[in-house]
């Protein structure tokens, strides 16, 4: 992809530094993106709990993600905000706007299929009138104890019902797979709430810019073959390591990339970005906080702030006099979109 050649001035010191690819699917090219988007994010929280919901459609469906991954995964973002907002709405549960924001994951710990949402909800939402509500179970409680959202097991029938119609509207499900899945019991799970808003920072970040398997999981790659840990949750979350031959190994990864343009990090509701100035404001009023406006954030302030890297410093002499003296130029460019596109043998 090219790079920079830099020389200092003051010491002589050649220092290379080879441009990104800017891949979401690359484990390497995602701490920029991922600071960015909670620096962004952190201009948003409000002094109230967070809940972490988690979304996950049955295994059945996992011949039509990676036959139409698009429409399912789109149904599974629909119908997850619509699951959330059917309860907010209803005055029994809440009765106000609330909102979401919500992070694609399709694979598990041995990079199988498991298609899943990771959904941030604040706990409440604003009224008509500009005040910040709780949900029924935690209005006689302050903000800060609240630990109640909405029931999991009414929110699971709610979601199969939204999503099977989400899905019908885009493609026909075979009848084999509608009654397997209807007869079973969907799984939402809803943790408590995180302990402040910091919390749910540091959270997000564990969470959006993932992807399949990180660098720091790799254990070793001889014979062909490629060995890696992983967390074995049938065993309380075991550490193990896996080794799988190369191919396969590639094949398991590309069940996970993701149909080009698709957008696997959404906000709804109140944290949708036609809505922030207005309704999230609302609620930042309500709280005394300061209001939010849309921030535009250098790589440069993120080096220095968040990963610690000040530009254009010599790591030899320490001297802020590095200087570029030739740029390297890209052997090929990134893959084409055609490349990209799942198969339906995968």
């Amino acid at each position: 992809m090219g790079g920079h050649k830099k020389k200092c001035t003051s010491c002589d010191h050649i220092s290379i530094s080879y441009n990104s690819c800017r891949n979401r699917h690359c484990p390497k090219c995602q701490s920029v993106a991922k600071q960015r988007w909670i620096k962004q994010r952190e201009a948003e929280l409000l002094v109230v709990p967070y809940f972490h919901v988690v979304f996950t459609l049955p295994s059945e469906f996992n011949a039509l993600a990676l036959s139409n991954p698009k429409e399912v995964y789109s149904a599974l973002f629909q119908a997850s905000w619509q699951t959330i907002q059917t309860f907010a709405k209803d005055q029994k549960h809440l009765g106000a706007k609330t909102g979401m924001t919500s992070v694609l994951h399709t694979w598990g710990q041995t990079l199988n299929l498991h298609p899943h949402l990771h959904c941030i909800v604040p706990g409440g939402g604003i009224n008509n009138k500009g005040e910040w509500m709780l949900p029924k179970k935690s209005s006689k409680r302050s903000t800060r104890q609240q630990k109640y959202l909405y029931p999991k097991r009414a929110m699971s029938v709610v979601f199969r019902a939204k999503f099977m119609a989400c899905l019908r509207k885009q493609i026909t499900i075979p009848q084999p797979i509608a009654k397997k899945v209807m007869a079973k019991k969907w799984v939402v799970y809803a943790k408590r709430p995180f302990l402040g808003p910091q919390q749910v920072i540091e959270y997000l970040g564990r969470y959006t810019h993932k992807i399949a398997i990180s660098n720091h999981r790799l254990v070793n790659i001889e014979n062909n073959k490629i060995t890696f840990d992983y967390k074995d949750y049938r065993s309380s979350g075991a550490k193990k390591q896996m080794s799988l031959d190369a191919s396969e190994f590639i094949r398991r990864f590309s069940l996970h990339v993701l149909p080009h343009g698709f957008t696997r990090m959404r906000h709804y509701g109140i944290l949708a970005s036609k809505n922030k100035a207005i309704d999230l404001n609302k609620a930042k009023t309500y709280f005394g906080l300061e209001k939010w406006e849309k921030q535009k954030i250098k790589w440069e302030d993120i080096a220095v702030e968040k990963l610690n890297i000040i530009p254009n410093k010599c790591p030899k002499c320490k001297k802020m006099t590095l200087e570029t003296v030739e740029v390297i130029q890209p052997l090929r460019g990134p893959p084409c979109a055609v490349a990209l596109k799942p198969n339906n043998d995968f």
